[in-house]
Protein backbone atom coordinates (compact mmCIF):
# COMPACT_ATOMS: atom_id res chain seq x y z
CA UNK A 1 0.00 0.00 0.00
CA UNK A 2 2.81 2.32 0.95
CA UNK A 3 4.26 2.10 -2.81
CA UNK A 4 1.27 2.33 -3.91
CA UNK A 5 0.78 5.80 -1.98
CA UNK A 6 4.63 6.50 -3.41
CA UNK A 7 4.24 5.94 -6.44
CA UNK A 8 0.85 7.95 -6.75
CA UNK A 9 2.52 10.88 -5.38
CA UNK A 10 5.35 10.68 -7.70
CA UNK A 11 2.98 10.76 -10.73
CA UNK A 12 0.88 13.52 -9.26
CA UNK A 13 4.06 15.97 -8.43
CA UNK A 14 5.30 15.17 -12.19
CA UNK A 15 2.17 15.96 -13.69
CA UNK A 16 2.18 19.13 -11.03
CA UNK A 17 5.53 19.90 -12.52
CA UNK A 18 4.66 19.58 -16.38
CA UNK A 19 1.48 21.76 -15.99
CA UNK A 20 3.03 24.45 -13.67
CA UNK A 21 5.90 24.48 -16.23
CA UNK A 22 3.63 24.90 -19.20
CA UNK A 23 1.30 27.50 -17.83
CA UNK A 24 4.70 29.73 -16.30
CA UNK A 25 6.04 29.76 -19.66
CA UNK A 26 2.75 30.46 -21.73
CA UNK A 27 1.87 33.20 -18.74
CA UNK A 28 4.48 33.89 -16.75
CA UNK A 29 4.00 34.20 -13.10
CA UNK A 30 1.72 36.83 -12.66
CA UNK A 31 -0.76 35.29 -15.57
CA UNK A 32 -0.28 31.90 -14.03
CA UNK A 33 -3.05 30.71 -11.63
CA UNK A 34 -3.15 27.65 -9.53
CA UNK A 35 -6.77 26.53 -10.31
CA UNK A 36 -5.09 26.52 -14.09
CA UNK A 37 -2.49 24.36 -12.93
CA UNK A 38 -4.55 22.03 -10.90
CA UNK A 39 -6.80 21.36 -13.68
CA UNK A 40 -3.86 20.79 -16.70
CA UNK A 41 -2.39 18.57 -13.74
CA UNK A 42 -5.85 16.64 -13.45
CA UNK A 43 -6.44 17.35 -9.84
CA UNK A 44 -8.77 19.54 -7.32
CA UNK A 45 -6.94 22.59 -6.27
CA UNK A 46 -6.89 21.77 -2.96
CA UNK A 47 -4.26 18.83 -3.69
CA UNK A 48 -2.27 21.38 -5.15
CA UNK A 49 -2.33 23.55 -2.47
CA UNK A 50 -1.26 20.68 -0.22
CA UNK A 51 1.92 19.89 -1.97
CA UNK A 52 2.67 23.20 -2.67
CA UNK A 53 1.30 26.03 -0.39
CA UNK A 54 1.41 28.98 -2.39
CA UNK A 55 2.28 30.26 -6.14
CA UNK A 56 5.95 31.29 -4.70
CA UNK A 57 6.63 27.69 -3.54
CA UNK A 58 5.42 26.25 -6.52
CA UNK A 59 7.19 28.83 -8.91
CA UNK A 60 10.62 28.27 -7.24
CA UNK A 61 10.52 24.17 -7.34
CA UNK A 62 9.88 24.69 -11.34
CA UNK A 63 12.45 27.28 -11.48
CA UNK A 64 15.20 25.14 -9.20
CA UNK A 65 14.45 21.87 -11.23
CA UNK A 66 14.78 24.18 -14.39
CA UNK A 67 18.32 25.94 -13.15
CA UNK A 68 19.76 22.37 -11.64
CA UNK A 69 19.46 20.66 -14.56
CA UNK A 70 20.83 23.17 -16.95
CA UNK A 71 23.97 23.49 -14.54
CA UNK A 72 24.00 19.88 -14.70
CA UNK A 73 24.30 20.03 -18.56
CA UNK A 74 26.59 23.06 -18.51
CA UNK A 75 28.78 20.91 -16.33
CA UNK A 76 28.68 18.21 -19.14
CA UNK A 77 29.66 20.32 -21.67
CA UNK A 78 32.59 22.48 -20.70
CA UNK A 79 34.36 19.43 -18.98
CA UNK A 80 33.92 17.07 -22.10
CA UNK A 81 36.62 15.93 -24.27
CA UNK A 82 35.32 17.69 -27.46
CA UNK A 83 37.15 20.03 -29.17
CA UNK A 84 36.87 23.90 -28.27
CA UNK A 85 35.04 24.80 -31.38
CA UNK A 86 32.59 21.51 -30.75
CA UNK A 87 32.19 22.87 -27.59
CA UNK A 88 31.15 26.48 -28.55
CA UNK A 89 28.60 25.29 -30.80
CA UNK A 90 27.06 23.29 -27.78
CA UNK A 91 26.96 25.98 -25.25
CA UNK A 92 25.30 28.27 -27.99
CA UNK A 93 22.86 25.70 -28.89
CA UNK A 94 22.28 24.39 -25.36
CA UNK A 95 21.43 28.49 -24.12
CA UNK A 96 19.55 29.23 -26.62
CA UNK A 97 17.43 26.28 -26.82
CA UNK A 98 17.14 26.19 -22.99
CA UNK A 99 15.96 29.80 -22.88
CA UNK A 100 13.26 29.06 -25.32
CA UNK A 101 11.47 26.76 -23.33
CA UNK A 102 11.88 28.26 -19.83
CA UNK A 103 12.57 31.87 -20.23
CA UNK A 104 10.33 32.50 -17.55
CA UNK A 105 13.41 31.15 -15.01
CA UNK A 106 15.04 34.09 -16.08
CA UNK A 107 12.59 36.58 -14.30
CA UNK A 108 13.17 34.53 -11.30
CA UNK A 109 16.81 34.09 -11.58
CA UNK A 110 17.63 38.14 -11.94
CA UNK A 111 14.96 38.58 -9.04
CA UNK A 112 16.29 36.35 -6.36
CA UNK A 113 19.68 36.85 -7.28
CA UNK A 114 19.25 40.51 -7.17
CA UNK A 115 16.78 40.57 -3.82
CA UNK A 116 18.88 37.39 -1.83
CA UNK A 117 21.67 36.17 -3.64
CA UNK A 118 22.93 34.20 -0.31
CA UNK A 119 20.01 32.16 -0.11
CA UNK A 120 19.63 31.96 -3.66
CA UNK A 121 23.15 30.27 -4.04
CA UNK A 122 22.36 28.01 -0.94
CA UNK A 123 18.35 27.11 -1.84
CA UNK A 124 18.46 27.58 -5.22
CA UNK A 125 21.90 26.13 -7.15
CA UNK A 126 23.96 22.98 -6.86
CA UNK A 127 26.49 22.69 -4.08
CA UNK A 128 29.50 21.74 -6.93
CA UNK A 129 29.12 24.30 -9.46
CA UNK A 130 30.39 23.62 -12.27
CA UNK A 131 34.34 24.86 -12.87
CA UNK A 132 35.04 26.36 -16.72
CA UNK A 133 38.83 25.47 -15.65
CA UNK A 134 38.84 22.81 -19.01
CA UNK A 135 37.56 25.27 -21.20
CA UNK A 136 39.78 28.09 -20.15
CA UNK A 137 43.10 25.26 -20.49
CA UNK A 138 41.24 24.49 -24.18
CA UNK A 139 41.07 28.15 -25.03
CA UNK A 140 44.70 29.10 -23.88
CA UNK A 141 46.19 26.01 -25.51
CA UNK A 142 43.87 26.75 -28.89
CA UNK A 143 45.63 30.37 -28.55
CA UNK A 144 49.18 28.79 -28.44
CA UNK A 145 48.92 26.96 -31.05
CA UNK A 146 47.29 29.52 -33.61
CA UNK A 147 44.12 28.06 -34.40
CA UNK A 148 42.17 30.89 -33.02
CA UNK A 149 43.67 34.58 -32.24
CA UNK A 150 44.87 35.26 -28.14
CA UNK A 151 41.68 35.70 -26.29
CA UNK A 152 40.93 35.76 -22.49
CA UNK A 153 38.84 32.74 -21.94
CA UNK A 154 36.90 34.23 -19.20
CA UNK A 155 36.01 36.73 -21.67
CA UNK A 156 34.91 34.69 -24.29
CA UNK A 157 32.95 32.26 -22.11
CA UNK A 158 30.79 35.64 -20.74
CA UNK A 159 30.70 36.62 -24.56
CA UNK A 160 29.32 33.54 -25.45
CA UNK A 161 26.46 33.12 -22.50
CA UNK A 162 25.52 36.74 -22.34
CA UNK A 163 24.69 36.93 -26.16
CA UNK A 164 22.42 34.13 -26.15
CA UNK A 165 21.11 35.21 -22.62
CA UNK A 166 20.05 39.01 -23.21
CA UNK A 167 17.64 39.03 -25.72
CA UNK A 168 15.70 36.94 -23.93
CA UNK A 169 15.93 38.32 -21.11
CA UNK A 170 15.25 41.80 -22.80
CA UNK A 171 12.48 40.69 -24.82
CA UNK A 172 9.81 43.34 -24.47
CA UNK A 173 12.40 45.76 -24.63
CA UNK A 174 13.72 44.11 -27.92
CA UNK A 175 10.13 43.83 -29.45
CA UNK A 176 9.50 47.91 -28.81
CA UNK A 177 13.06 49.11 -30.64
CA UNK A 178 12.71 46.31 -33.19
CA UNK A 179 9.48 47.04 -33.81
CA UNK A 180 8.84 43.29 -33.57
CA UNK A 181 5.22 41.17 -32.98
CA UNK A 182 5.72 38.07 -30.35
CA UNK A 183 5.30 35.73 -33.21
CA UNK A 184 8.46 37.96 -35.13
CA UNK A 185 10.32 38.14 -31.96
CA UNK A 186 10.29 34.34 -31.24
CA UNK A 187 11.64 33.99 -34.93
CA UNK A 188 14.30 36.32 -34.11
CA UNK A 189 15.48 34.44 -30.93
CA UNK A 190 15.44 31.05 -32.92
CA UNK A 191 18.03 32.78 -34.98
CA UNK A 192 20.21 33.50 -32.66
CA UNK A 193 22.06 29.83 -32.24
CA UNK A 194 23.51 30.46 -36.14
CA UNK A 195 23.99 34.38 -35.52
CA UNK A 196 25.83 33.99 -32.09
CA UNK A 197 28.15 30.84 -33.50
CA UNK A 198 29.02 33.08 -36.52
CA UNK A 199 29.96 36.40 -34.75
CA UNK A 200 32.13 34.25 -31.70
CA UNK A 201 33.79 32.28 -34.52
CA UNK A 202 34.75 35.58 -36.28
CA UNK A 203 35.72 37.26 -33.61
CA UNK A 204 38.18 34.79 -32.20
CA UNK A 205 39.48 33.91 -35.65
CA UNK A 206 43.39 34.14 -36.02
CA UNK A 207 44.56 36.75 -37.34
CA UNK A 208 46.38 36.48 -41.38
CA UNK A 209 50.01 37.37 -40.76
Amino acid sequence: MDNIKSENSAGAEQRIYEAAHEVFLQKGYDGAKMQEIADRAGINKALLHYYYRSKDKLYEMVAKAVIQRAVAMVHQIINAPDPLEEKIERLIDFYVDTLGRNVFVLAFVVSEMNKHPEQFRDRILPADLPRPDVFFQQVREAATAGRIRPVQPEHLLVNVISMCVFPFLAQPMMRMVLGKSPAEMQGFLRERKVVVREYIFQAIKPTQP
